[in-house]
């Protein structure tokens, strides 16, 4: 039996949950999920204070929780700071912003 992405990535982020540990680490975590589990998620995540998460994603969900967000390009961070300064000072930022839409 095969799994979908989506359960793949709920599967790892079960995982996660039975874990006690300090830092989590995710890569696109929720790239594969409907939007309401997504939400969900990042919900729960959110309500954990007591871990610290290192995030690689591009989903605005993530983005609008981040504590702070380092923008790369090709590779090379071009600038560090929080969802709003980065879209007030980045046209970069603004850019990925717009090609994103509601996801």
């Amino acid at each position: 039996m095969r799994l979908s992405g989506g359960q793949v990535q709920r599967s790892a982020a079960a995982r996660m949950f039975a874990t006690d540990a300090d830092l989590l680490v995710f890569d696109d975590l929720s790239s594969a999920l409907d939007v309401h589990t997504e939400a969900l998620l990042w919900n729960r995540l959110t309500e954990r204070r007591d871990a610290t998460c290192l995030v690689v994603s591009h989903r605005r969900p993530a983005l609008r929780r981040a504590d702070a967000i380092v923008l790369m390009d090709r590779g090379r961070v071009t600038d560090v700071g929080t969802l709003d300064e980065l879209l007030d000072r980045s046209a970069l930022m603004r850019e990925l912003w717009d090609d994103e839409g509601d996801g």
